[in-house]
């Protein structure tokens, strides 16, 4: 994990922690002779993008909160690595304001009028926070997101769980998608990278206007 200070003498009291999780399923029953899962999509398509992120807010330094990026591990045997992070900073008195977690995001989304969907969406405002920043519909619904409580499946619940604060996962793996999902064929030849790129860009925005605001503009619904 690194920490970037914010540039604003009293905002950067407050932080974003923004996550995603680096390890997969190892080695698996061999399919086809391969035995190793090695997780393009789930999940290191996000954490390359987060290390974008990290490197693009590093240089630019515009963030008045402080911005944490952490990279867990052990989400897959029950969110251990994001558990332990959001417990030390709950005993540290951390004023955490939300988290923003990412989740596969190595190919893109089939037929939708939005790039990438937000588990819990209906919980709180953030993705209307997030479009506001971007200017346009980034974020949207995913119905499956709701029927399969992915809002539970991933780093941001322990967040959630720890503070009650936003927290919430942006992703583009929408059940068509991606055939691979927890398979040893979830390789780096099936990531579209110009994708991947695309929505590190924008959410630069978000992130930035996140970070940014003078208010805590996200709230529960």
């Amino acid at each position: 994990m690194g920490v970037l200070e914010g540039t604003d003498p009293n905002l950067k009291k407050e932080y974003l922690v923004l996550g995603a999780h680096y390890d997969h399923l190892g080695i698996v029953n061999p399919e086809n002779g391969d035995a190793i899962a090695n997780g393009a999509n789930d999940n290191a398509s996000w954490t390359s993008t987060l290390l974008e992120l990290a490197g693009y807010f590093g240089k630019e330094k515009s963030n008045k909160r402080s911005l944490i990026f952490a990279f867990f591990s052990a989400e897959e045997k029950g969110l251990l690595g994001s558990r332990h992070l959001a417990k030390i900073l709950k005993e540290e008195g951390l004023d955490l304001y939300a988290m923003l977690n990412y989740e596969m995001v190595g190919v893109p989304m089939v037929g939708k009028d939005h790039l990438v969907y937000l588990t819990g969406y209906e919980l709180t405002n953030m993705a209307e926070v997030s479009n506001s920043y971007a200017g346009e519909k980034v974020v949207g619904f995913l119905p499956q997101a709701k029927e399969f409580n992915l809002f539970k499946r991933s780093d941001n619940y322990a967040f959630y769980q720890e503070f009650n604060i936003p927290s919430q996962t942006y992703s583009t793996f929408d059940f068509t998608n991606f055939p691979y999902y927890h398979k040893v064929d979830d390789e780096p030849a099936e990531m579209d990278f110009e994708h991947m790129a695309n929505v590190v860009n924008k959410m630069i925005p978000i992130v930035r206007g996140i970070a940014n605001s003078t208010d805590r503009e996200i709230k529960y619904n």
